[in-house]
């Protein structure tokens, strides 16, 4: 099972990973969604949020902009990451994902 993590802010993806209000996280079986939760991110600060989403069960994470400290640490645990994600409610973010469809830009965080 897959779990996919998005970071949120009144349910539209967070351009800034970082400072959202909560994450939304899917759990995916065969590429299918079977529940949704959200999840209320401890305090901002360098390496706290993917050490959580990690100990959470996340397996990919999709955002719009994210630094690439907290990038190394996904990769480092193995969590996949993708960046660049478009303005969309999370659910949209995901059936794109799961279907092949997500079309992603530039990362939106520069630090």
């Amino acid at each position: 099972m897959k779990k996919i993590a998005v970071p949120v802010i009144d349910g539209i993806l967070c351009k800034h990973f970082g400072h959202c209000q909560e994450f939304h996280v899917f759990d995916v079986e065969e590429s299918n969604i079977i529940n949704r939760t959200g999840e209320t991110p401890p305090p901002h600060a360098p390496g706290v949020i993917p050490n959580w989403l990690k100990e959470k069960g996340v397996t990919d994470v999709i955002a719009g902009g994210m630094g690439q400290r907290a990038i190394d640490i996904f990769n480092s645990q193995g969590v996949n990451v993708f960046v660049g994600a478009p303005d969309k409610d999370s659910e949209s973010i995901v059936q794109d994902f799961l279907s092949g469809n997500l079309v992603t830009q530039a990362n939106m965080c520069d630090h």
